[in-house]
């Protein structure tokens, strides 16, 4: 049993949108950096991804000096992957959503009636985004290490949503203690991959299950391959919520662009990931409604040939075959040792009242 089972909730509600188990996933917008630097792109973002029938969307709330130096040393230059050559600080500088911003984007937000919150990245952040009363907090993967800062937003008595991309165990159990000590019982846990892209054969899906398995917290998926698969197949493995990147155009020079979906691709995105959960259903081995109408072209017993009274059921006069209104093919072996009671024509479909002799294996 999870060492946590008893002291989170295992599920809760952003907005009156209830996140767990019992419920299709929490489909969440991050737009990152996509905005390039333009408030009416940031506020057009927020709509389109509204449009695509997500429940919520999210922005990120840094300044480049909160979350780096500006420096140029060699440990604060990137010298791989899609942002090579760049310095964290002028990386951070572009992708950043200003403060000023955030009024006018949680106002349009609350216009369109979808929930918009964030991911603080330091004490500050959390500051201005409870002076704009953001419903719950995203904790980023490379932040999971900051333990102040976890348990300064957990302090809010806020949900806590937190991904684990790069993370060991250990720090994920460490971080979720943060948040319990802090006073926070509501935490989400997302299983994520912080490659950008990520290959699908890094994503390692069943994390997931394990996740749900030592945590007892709705867990999910924060998502940087670059389609829907494993979003969707996250879902068959349990996963309450599910987040990726939202842009406008898939190939402008927007900072996250790249790993990023569209409008198109987010619609389909919620769509398969709600049609996954509704297939799902339970167990359940009745007969259903949309079966009904079949249940008649099942297998049965039928007369093959022409049969005389008295003459002795063979397998040649008789067979299993479609529609189902004669016996159960259950009962071929006895039928096999009895006659005919009455003359029967090829096409009958064969009941007990044809058997002379008739006994039960079952019952013998």
């Amino acid at each position: 049993m999870s060492v946590f089972s008893s002291k989170f909730e295992k599920s809760f509600s952003i907005n009156n949108r209830i996140i767990g188990s019992k419920h299709s996933p929490y489909i969440i917008a991050e737009l990152s950096g996509n905005h390039k630097g333009d408030i009416d792109r940031a506020l057009a973002l927020i709509d389109k991804a509204a449009s695509t029938g997500v429940d919520a969307i999210k922005i990120q709330t840094y300044r480049p000096d909160t979350i780096t130096l500006n420096h140029n040393g060699p440990e604060f230059c990137l010298t791989e992957g899609l942002w090579k050559g760049r310095t964290l600080f002028d990386l951070y500088q572009e992708a950043h959503t200003p403060w000023e911003w955030h009024s006018a984007l949680f106002q349009r937000a609350s216009e369109l009636d979808i929930t918009l919150f964030s991911s603080p990245f330091d004490c500050t952040a959390v500051d201005l985004l409870e002076d704009l009363n953001c419903p719950a907090y995203k904790i980023a993967s490379f932040e999971i290490t900051d333990i102040a800062l976890i348990k300064y937003a957990a302090s809010t008595r806020k949900p806590i949503i937190m991904s684990t991309g790069m993370a060991t165990l250990e720090e994920i159990e460490e971080a979720s203690q943060a948040v319990l000590d802090a006073g926070g019982r509501q935490l989400a846990i997302l299983h994520c991959v912080s490659g950008y892209p990520t290959p699908l054969k890094d994503c390692n899906l069943q994390t997931i299950t394990d996740l749900k398995e030592r945590f007892s917290v709705p867990i999910g998926l924060s998502d940087h391959s670059l389609a829907t698969t494993a979003a969707v197949t996250s879902v068959a493995l349990g996963a309450n919520i599910i987040e990726k990147h939202f842009t406008l155009l898939k190939n402008d020079d927007s900072v996250d662009a790249k790993f990023s979906l569209t409008p198109a691709q987010f619609t389909t995105l919620v769509n398969e990931t709600k049609d996954a959960w509704i297939s799902l259903g339970k167990s359940d081995y009745s007969l259903k409604a949309s079966e009904e109408i079949n249940r008649s072209f099942r297998r049965s017993l039928y007369v093959t040939q022409d049969i005389k009274a008295g003459s002795q059921f063979t397998l040649q006069n008789i067979k299993s075959v479609r529609p189902g209104l004669g016996l159960h093919p259950r009962y071929l072996e006895d039928v096999l040792e009895t006659t005919a009671t009455k003359d029967l024509k090829l096409g009958t479909a064969l009941s007990f009242e044809h058997l002379a002799g008739f006994t039960n294996s079952s019952n013998k």
